[in-house]
């Protein structure tokens, strides 16, 4: 009886969270005339119509998933960088300024990005990175650098402080150290904080909404402006291009989950 109750709860999971992914991705191959059927037909006509009409109407949509793409990854190998780095010191060094600053990468993570926006916009401006990557770039690394640095404090922890002594005396530097030591014995929590800082990057819209025109204008921020064209009872684009913007994360995730699981569970239980 346990066992059936557990069985229906994770199916009510699923069906939670993959069932409007699902409605989603199957109404993208819908003719526009079987959008709103009721019942729902489960067996209606698949077109890839919606997908050529998205092609010939939004051709800027695809530059823009570039956009998107080009962001993230900076966005992910700058934070996971800064975070390895300050997680591995973190782990391994202890001072008073240390504890200060740890406590410091807590309150700015707890902070709402709209507090740190419209201040910035003229500083942005005055320096010309106003409608580019790298003010994406440094946006999201700056909010997921703490929460990537205690990430990988917690996977640094794990890995024996001996290793490094021995390093030492075979005279590696701290460069060696962390490229032949920490980052592959630490690469489940590297990926962890990677899929922190890449889900919020590729579906992030209030930075690239103030920052961003037309140059660096990300997937999200494209999709938003595609509403409008609802009115024209053109849904199945609109469904085509929100399904193009999820499924490549969507994918990632599925991919890594495991990595995901280890990541935020090392230390949970000391040896």
């Amino acid at each position: 009886m346990i066992q059936v109750f557990r069985l229906a709860a994770l199916a009510a999971v699923v069906l939670w969270s993959a069932g409007p992914i699902a409605v989603l991705v199957f109404a993208s191959f819908k003719l526009s005339r079987d959008f709103f059927v009721w019942p729902p037909a489960l067996l209606s006509q698949t077109t890839t119509a919606n997908y050529v009409h998205l092609w010939q109407r939004f051709p800027d949509f695809f530059g823009n998933i570039v956009n998107s793409a080009a962001v993230t990854a900076g966005a992910t190998l700058l934070t996971v960088a800064a975070a390895t780095s300050a997680g591995y010191v973190y782990s391994r060094y202890r001072s008073r300024l240390l504890t200060l600053s740890a406590f410091f990468t807590i309150f700015v993570r707890m902070l709402p990005p709209i507090v740190i926006s419209l201040p910035l916009f003229p500083v942005v401006n005055a320096i010309g990175l106003n409608d580019t990557w790298t003010v994406l770039i440094v946006l999201y690394a700056s909010f997921f650098v703490s929460l990537g640095t205690w990430i990988m404090k917690t996977t640094i922890d794990q890995i024996p402080n001996e290793l490094d002594e021995a390093a030492r005396v075979d005279g590696a530097n701290i460069r060696q150290i962390m490229t032949h030591i920490i980052m592959p014995l630490g690469a489940q929590g590297m990926i962890a904080a990677s899929v922190f800082v890449i889900v919020y990057a590729w579906n992030e819209f209030l930075f690239a909404f103030l920052f961003t025109t037309t140059q660096a204008k990300t997937a999200p921020l494209a999709v938003s402006e595609m509403i409008s064209s609802v009115e024209t009872g053109d849904w199945g684009i609109l469904f085509a291009a929100s399904t193009l913007q999820l499924l490549p994360v969507l994918l990632f995730v599925i991919l890594v989950q495991k990595y995901l699981i280890a990541g935020m569970t090392a230390g949970a239980v000391k040896g």
